[in-house]
């Protein structure tokens, strides 16, 4: 019998709950964090939140006691979305966080996120040292018995709609009231999401609302999984259909009609409305997003800025270049004036303000940005390094395309472009490329992969 998996970054890790997910795993974790929190303040403040999956509490007790031990205070959020958690550290001026999430992974799984005092994943060099201080198996004498003191805020979903709301003027969507189907998967984004939107007018239709953890189906929000929300929006008459992820930093689209318009068009849509209002201003996506928001920024003179993979590295590129939005094209938009969290919160609101500034339906804004073929491949490696002889045939085969090494190797055509990059958390190479249709998207990744002996 193979061993549960379990899988550590820096980002934090996930495992099997019972199994490689544990208390003493959560305890330690939090505690290896809680050290370097502590030797750089005295008495540092930490926002401990957690999704809602029924495992959640146990496990956030357990890093609550692991924190304490190492004399961090805690403030415990209870259950809620991870840019909701990245709004209350700002708020709180806390030195960082713990998040006790997986993210869109089945409910058999539950991970925790280690987050700086930005909301975001700390630095690369910083989250490797306490990735080693984990692995050397200190600091392993918490004590999972004893109560602790624990200072607890339950307004943190009020703060972040504030948020949102000081950031985007609402007054076109509370006029235009639209009807809108919100599915939470059960997940942690159901109060605050059901919130903004009947404080912006909307009339709502609210699936899977409570957030017990409970998941209909498998929750990553792929148009696979959706297949029963489709029907639900068309059937509501709604204008457009979102559905969240468990920890609801990640949003996927559906039309009028139920279709399912897919992740990549998330970004794409709030970077129309962010910089319709502000023409010029940077934005900044991933290696692996689509080229749309490159045509949707060629619009208004904006210029698209290019990170490696990970909300960490896009967020602090925006810093970098002080964009007005940013994000990956998973459904994770970053709205920098509310967090530098993927925010699927940010988004809806952006989303439903460009349908009522434009006088046009979700369908009708998708079909006016250019469509393109998105195809993904994974190959197995015996380990991270085996990818890079083949990263170096890449660099070698294609000096006359335009190439950005800042994570794998990622070319640029003028039919399109693909992305090789070793997986940050399996041990696998993903190839992705995007292209003006299918077959040509296939040309581009054979060619990709014949050149790289892959």
């Amino acid at each position: 019998m193979s061993a549960a998996p379990f899988m550590i970054g820096i980002s934090g890790c996930r495992g099997i709950v019972g199994e490689t997910m544990t208390p003493q795993v959560a305890a330690r974790l939090a505690a290896c964090w809680g050290e370097r929190l502590a030797a750089a303040a005295e008495s540092p403040l930490v926002c401990l939140g957690r999704d809602s999956r029924p495992s959640g509490a146990e496990l956030a007790a357990a890093a609550a006691r692991g924190l304490v031990s190492t004399g961090c205070r805690v403030v415990d959020l209870g259950i809620v979305a991870t840019p909701t958690q990245g709004v209350a550290i700002g708020a709180l001026q806390a030195a960082g966080g713990v998040l006790i999430t997986a993210s869109h992974n089945p409910h058999e799984w539950n991970g925790i996120k280690l987050l700086d005092h930005r909301g975001t994943a700390p630095p690369a060099e910083l989250a490797g040292s306490i990735v080693e201080r984990f692995h050397a198996g200190g600091p392993d004498d918490v004590d999972l018995h004893g109560n602790v003191d624990v200072d607890t805020e339950a307004c943190a979903n009020d703060t972040h709609i504030a948020k949102v709301l000081g950031r985007i003027n609402p007054s076109r969507v509370i006029a235009a009231a639209p009807r809108v189907v919100l599915d939470s998967v059960r997940g942690a984004g159901g109060p605050a999401g059901s919130a903004l939107l009947r404080a912006i007018g909307c009339d709502l239709v609210h699936l899977e609302a409570e957030p017990d953890g409970a998941f209909p189906r498998l929750p990553e929000p792929t148009a696979e999984n959706l297949r029963d929300v489709g029907p639900k929006v068309a059937q509501a008459g709604a204008m457009v259909g979102f559905v969240q992820d468990p920890d609801a930093d990640r949003l996927a689209l559906l039309d009028a009609d139920g279709r399912y318009i897919g992740e990549e068009y998330t970004l794409a849509l709030a970077a129309w409305s962010v910089l319709r209002s502000c023409p010029g201003r940077a934005a900044v996506a991933n290696l692996s997003t689509s080229r749309m928001i490159d045509d949707v920024a060629a619009r208004f003179g904006s210029s698209v800025h290019r990170s490696a993979v990970g909300e960490a590295n896009v967020a602090q590129m925006m810093r970098d270049v002080d964009a007005a939005i940013g994000g990956e094209g998973n459904g994770g938009v970053i709205l920098p004036e509310v967090t530098f969290v993927r925010d699927s919160l940010s988004a809806m609101l952006l989303i439903l303000d460009l349908a009522a500034a434009e006088g046009a339906t979700i369908a009708e804004l998708v079909e006016a940005l250019p469509r393109y073929a998105m195809l993904k491949q994974t190959m197995p490696l015996p380990d991270r390094d085996a990818i890079l002889p083949a990263l170096e045939s890449l660099r070698s085969a294609f000096t006359d395309e335009r190439i950005d090494d800042a994570d794998g190797v990622r070319i640029d055509f003028d039919a399109g472009w693909v992305h090789v990059r070793p997986s940050n958390t399996e041990p696998i190479a993903r190839v992705i490329a995007e292209a003006a249709d299918q077959s040509a998207a296939e040309a581009l990744i054979s060619r990709v992969r014949d050149a790289a002996g892959l």
